[in-house]
């Protein structure tokens, strides 16, 4: 298994999330936006910077936010 972390971007982001289910319920100014699921209750925060990169680490909590792992999330790339 390697560490590879994709190279995403908030918008490549939202439009997994939204695959998976995620609804934007708020967004604070242009900085950050909430997404939620109902089925499960499950939110998540996306800091919204244009197209530049996400870090490793916000990615990292991202996936765990809404109960993927790294290698579902390259799937869904």
């Amino acid at each position: 298994m390697t560490s590879f972390f994709p190279d995403i971007n908030s918008n490549q982001i939202i439009k997994i999330i939204e695959k998976l289910g995620f609804e934007l319920i708020r967004q604070s100014g242009t900085s950050h936006a909430v997404y939620r699921r109902e089925s499960d209750g499950r939110r998540t925060t996306i800091p919204v910077h244009g197209k530049k990169s996400l870090k490793r680490r916000t990615i990292k909590s991202i996936c765990k936010d809404v109960g993927i792992n790294i290698e579902q999330l390259k799937e869904l790339l």
